[in-house]
């Protein structure tokens, strides 16, 4: 599991907000530790070759507080 945030976006903007996130993002279904389904960012899988797996930091903020530590 990985901390995410959650954003609560106008239903009504929803369809303009997607219509910019760009490949190979795409917006799915997560399922929280809590039972709950939102929506969210996901990643085609043509993607995930060489990526870097950032479970282990337990989030994107945290990975990236990671890596600016290194620099």
């Amino acid at each position: 599991a990985i901390e995410v945030e959650l954003w609560d976006i106008p239903l009504a903007r929803f369809g303009e907000f997607v219509a910019e996130v760009p490949p190979p993002l795409g917006i799915g279904t997560l399922l929280l530790a809590d039972g709950r389904r939102v929506k969210g960012f996901i990643c085609e899988p043509w993607a995930l070759a060489g990526a870097t797996d950032i479970s282990a930091f337990g989030g994107w903020r945290a990975y990236r507080a990671g890596v600016e530590k290194e620099a």
